[in-house]
């Protein structure tokens, strides 16, 4: 066996891996005071190889079997491989070693909040909350907790309790901005954030948040305004690029978006969600070489990104190239196979291609995943008047009016087969309907079956109900 003599700087991690894996390639045993046996874990760790580390954590345990930091780590590694009951195990030991170390109630309270015993966790945490003296991130992890169990109230408090202790706790800033997303409170998050910013002005998450909740209010030139300051923060900020890139798309500033987009590139490798936004404003200026090669960029990063994929189909639709544009909107469905726009896009193919029996079974798919989708319907409808179906179409937009009551272009629709079936007196009830929905709209009517307009009876019905 080597002696006990060090071979370099003990405080050197790599210096310590190095006489490690010599001492595994040669079936040795050194010896490694506690100091180097931490960096030797924790190098493996940030490698992301929780086996080695385990096996380290096996050596260090046998030469400082009283050390519960070694305890400690065997429990995070069983727990990052789903070995829960062994990490509570190794957890036990070290409460014996050292019971007053807090990240031994905190490390068990993640544990057993991840196998749902919430009561056991929030009482380990709140041991660990008495044991801290920074207790930003006890805060912070019971917070998470009550996100686990569904209650984003209590989550929201404890989040800004964390706030309150430590200012800078980004993950609390993003896990609290989560919280306020999914209970549909935006102003009440702008609320928050505009205050957070007035007592750390430069606090660049802060700003990106509160351009996310402007975002979602649909407030696009106040949320360009703060991913602006976020920016001006930090420079290399690409989340912040690719979301004002977002909003610009949303006020139909594509190009600008396009710009801003691409300056994600000098910050970060390109991605293919960017790639592939890139190359949806593209194609909103009709320019769909360019389009269609930025959607092939991103599947080429990332092939199972189906929107990108639909992107390619959309590209060859608007140049007619329809049966090569079905090929591409299958793919996208592979990967996404409840999608209805891919459906509708399909349905749309099929049609154009003649498949009429196809066709109709992708619009009968689309109203399936989508009923509200007032188009679909309206086009599986004219696709079976079309094939003399008649009284199919009319109770698909029964239906369609079942599903969306006050979607007025269904009953001025209805009116049209109605008339068409001699049902004179039903059309013209349905046609009250409509124009008790939306007597605006009643044009589309004539834009169906143009000869309607010399009608007497409709022109009488309408007349009552315009100004």
């Amino acid at each position: 066996m080597e002696d006990d003599f060090e071979y370099g700087p003990a405080e050197d991690p790599k210096f310590s891996v190095a006489r490690y894996e010599e001492m595994i390639r040669n079936k040795d045993q050194y010896f490694f005071d506690t100091q180097a046996f931490e960096g030797i874990i924790d190098y493996y760790m940030d490698k992301n190889d929780p086996i080695k580390a385990l096996q380290v954590v096996d050596y260090a345990v046998s030469q400082h079997p009283f050390a519960a930091v070694f305890y400690l780590k065997q429990a995070q590694l069983f727990a990052v491989t789903n070995q829960f009951a062994r990490a509570l195990e190794s957890l036990d030991k070290a409460e014996t070693l050292e019971p007053s170390e807090g990240d031994i109630y905190l490390i068990k309270g993640g544990i057993l909040g991840n196998l749902e015993r919430y009561d056991e966790a929030f009482g380990s945490l709140n041991k660990a909350l008495e044991l801290a003296e920074n207790p930003d991130d006890i805060y912070l992890q019971i917070a998470l907790l009550y996100q686990n169990k569904g209650d984003y109230e209590k989550a929201i408090h404890y989040l800004k309790r964390c706030l309150e202790q430590n200012m800078e706790n980004q993950d609390a800033l993003y896990e609290l901005a989560f919280c306020y997303d999914v209970l549909d409170r935006q102003e009440e998050s702008i609320g928050f954030y505009k205050q957070y910013i007035d007592n750390d002005p430069y606090s660049y998450a802060g700003w990106y948040n509160l351009g996310n909740a402007y975002h979602k209010l649909n407030r696009y030139e106040e949320a360009i305004d703060a991913y602006d300051y976020a920016i001006l923060i930090k420079d290399n900020f690409a989340s912040a690029y690719f979301n004002k890139g977002n909003a610009l798309v949303n006020l139909d500033k594509y190009m600008e978006a396009i710009g801003v987009y691409k300056q994600t590139f000098e910050y970060e490798p390109p991605g293919a969600e960017t790639y592939c936004a890139i190359g949806e404003c593209y194609e909103k200026l009709e320019q769909m070489d360019e389009a269609r090669s930025y959607y092939k960029k991103a599947v080429k990063i990332d092939a199972n990104l189906a929107d990108a994929w639909f992107g390619i189909g959309v590209t060859l639709d608007y140049e007619e190239r329809y049966f090569e544009s079905l090929h591409f909107y299958k793919k996208a469905l592979d990967i996404e196979p409840e999608n209805p726009d891919y459906w509708f896009a399909i349905a749309d193919a099929r049609y154009k291609l003649k498949q009429l029996d196809e066709a109709e079974a992708a619009y009968e798919k689309v109203v399936e995943l989508n009923p509200i989708d007032l188009e679909a319907w309206l086009d599986y409808s004219s696709i079976l008047y079309e094939r003399n179906k008649l009284d199919r179409a009319i109770e698909t937009i029964a239906e369609a009016i079942k599903n969306n009551p006050d979607g007025a272009e269904l009953y001025y629709r209805m009116v049209a087969y109605l008339i068409a079936a001699g049902r004179y007196n039903e059309a013209l009830n349905y046609l009250e309907l409509g124009l008790a929905a939306n007597p605006k709209k009643h044009a589309v009517l004539f834009e169906y079956l143009p000869q309607l307009q010399d009608n007497k009876a409709i022109a009488e019905v309408i007349k009552k109900y315009m100004p």
